[in-house]
């Protein structure tokens, strides 16, 4: 069996949702406002991975706090710009 990572999509919308306990139309909006982007299948079919699941954790918890749509998605573009600079400043160290 080969092995994956984190980023490997391999859950389907239906699982996703499921595991995240979400509606399907709640991982298809939150994708429409670019929250998520979940990898595609040659056919088109939308593949989550463990990665995928833990933002989407993130954007729960962030939208049962009360934070809108708007807030979620600077809060997380926060966070990823955060996160760069760790990885180069942790780069830099090496």
């Amino acid at each position: 069996m080969a092995e994956r990572d984190s980023t490997t999509p391999v859950y389907g919308i239906a699982v996703a949702a499921q595991l995240a306990g979400v509606p399907e139309a709640t991982l298809r909006l939150f994708e429409s406002k670019g929250l998520l982007t979940p990898s595609r299948t040659e056919g088109g079919t939308r593949r989550y991975s463990e990665d995928d699941l833990e933002r989407l954790k993130r954007v729960t918890d962030l939208r049962d706090d009360g934070v809108n749509i708007a807030g979620i998605a600077r809060v997380l573009d926060l966070e990823d710009a955060n996160r760069g600079l760790q990885d180069r400043l942790d780069a830099a160290e090496d």
